[in-house]
């Protein structure tokens, strides 16, 4: 009995539509082989010597035969450019075009990036979004990395709206590379400015690094003083080309110690943010900056106030910007695993504590023993987003649900989620539920009270209410 070739084929389209490159090759190879047995090929040449298999049988073939073999040999070719082999992906468009495909276009796309340097095409390039208050410290912090042979490559975006970042006399001592607002340093790094379109300068330093033949350790993109970064993350949630290339490393804010607290008592009128607790709000990392201005004791009372807005982020003391780049780049803040194996501290359970003046942007988390019914969770978690969304900066959770092997971890900026299955839960390991927000209006009771009511009735001791 021969496999049903064509609902294979058609799995291994989807495969390729829903970019899982990986399951795609299996589908598509199984569903080859099984089409080639149905011409008469009992060998598997038509994947292993394609040539050879067309040499022979091209004669032999339908108009309709041909027909579904040029569909293949393309589709496996656009399967096996995903998974990055694209020598072995120009072979499968020579077949394809053998067949009467018209794929000159995707084979000089293939044949070129077969010219390309083999680290291009391996890692994502980690995205810095660095926020931080006017007279922070971030156009010191800027010209440091462009400066100092810190042995790594980064590009810088400035995501400029008229005001000056990157000191004039430094950039004169790069060599003049004024390709599009795009400068090369002497130590290698890049610093582009981008008015407006941020995709656009992301592409454009991409396209730089490819033709350049040099790998980029990092991208960090400067927001305007005053800016909330979440847009800039949320960037990365959405665009494509973007999301294959690049991801979202950390949001990094840098705070000038002595004037922290003054920004974060600073009373707004109703309605108006206040940026800097926002920032703060947001931020995976905070350089605490000009520390030589203020004595231990106010060190200690900024670090404090800081961890009531966001209890885990961690933090770096620091002078005249000065911090290691390894703080900031490649930190791995949103990559879903990592949270788990580093970051368990951002789930740690919380004491009711309020203090006076912090009604409007906390952090609270929750532990929950027991396991969630997904159902519950998806209409709790998609209501919260969309009524709550614009209140809530950061959400981040490990969750146990009911009928699956692997932990659900998950975050979101705003309203922009993004999850995955992580580790498998132990056979001897207490199956707990961990939450965490960053906002602002928390209300705490609510928020508890409807994520009691996503558990599975009667696990773990709650009853669903």
């Amino acid at each position: 009995m021969p496999v049903d070739w064509s609902d294979t084929f058609k799995s291994a389209q989807t495969a390729l539509k829903e970019g899982k490159f990986f399951d795609g090759v299996q589908v598509i190879n199984s569903c080859m082989e099984a089409y080639a047995k149905l011409v008469g090929d009992e060998s598997d040449r038509v994947l292993r010597d394609p040539p050879a298999f067309l040499e022979e049988y091209k004669a032999k073939l339908t108009e309709e035969q041909k027909d579904v073999l040029r569909k293949m040999y393309e589709v496996r070719g656009d399967i096996i450019t995903g998974l990055g082999a694209h020598k072995r992906a120009s072979a499968d468009y020579q077949s394809a075009q053998a067949l009467g495909a018209q794929v000159s276009e995707k084979m000089a796309k293939a044949q070129a990036a077969t010219q390309e340097p083999v680290s291009s095409d391996s890692a994502k390039v980690p995205v810095t979004v660095l926020t931080g208050f006017l007279g922070s410290g971030k156009t010191t912090l800027l010209n440091h990395i462009l400066k100092e042979f810190h042995g790594k490559r980064i590009a810088i975006i400035e995501n400029e709206f008229g005001e000056v970042g990157i000191d004039d006399s430094l950039i004169e001592t790069g060599p003049m590379a004024l390709e599009e607002n795009i400068i090369e340093m002497n130590n290698g790094c890049i610093c582009c400015t981008v008015r407006g379109d941020l995709i656009a300068g992301l592409k454009k330093i991409l396209k730089k690094s490819m033709k350049d033949g040099k790998t980029l350790d990092g991208v960090i993109i400067e927001t305007t003083g005053l800016a909330d970064p979440a847009p800039v993350a949320q960037t990365f949630f959405a665009d494509d080309f973007v999301q294959s290339k690049m991801q979202l490393d950390g949001i990094v804010t840098l705070v000038d110690a002595k004037h922290l607290i003054m920004h974060l008592d600073d009373e707004k009128p109703e309605h108006v943010e206040n940026e800097a607790v926002e920032q703060v709000a947001f931020a995976d990392r905070i350089i605490l900056n000009k520390c030589d201005l203020v004595d231990e004791p106010h060190l200690v009372e900024v670090e404090r106030r800081i961890r009531m807005i966001n209890k885990s982020v961690k933090i770096k003391r620091a002078t005249n910007s000065i911090v290691d780049m390894d703080f900031i780049i490649g930190i791995q803040a949103f990559d879903l695993d990592k949270i788990l194996e580093m970051d368990d501290g951002f789930l740690e359970d919380e004491q009711h504590h309020h203090h006076h003046h912090d009604d409007r942007v906390t952090s609270c988390g929750f532990h929950v023993k027991g396991e969630l019914s997904q159902q519950k969770l998806n209409d709790w978690l998609g209501w919260l987003l969309k009524e709550k969304g614009g209140d809530l900066f950061r959400t981040k959770g490990v969750l146990a649900v009911q009928g699956m092997q692997e932990k659900f971890v998950f975050q979101a900026v705003h309203m922009s989620f993004k999850n995955s299955t992580a580790k498998k839960w132990q056979p001897d390991e207490e199956r707990i539920c961990k939450l965490t927000f960053i906002g602002k209006n928390l209300n705490r009771q609510e928020l508890e009270d409807g994520f009691k009511k996503c558990l599975v009735n009667g696990s773990g001791g709650y009853a669903a209410k």
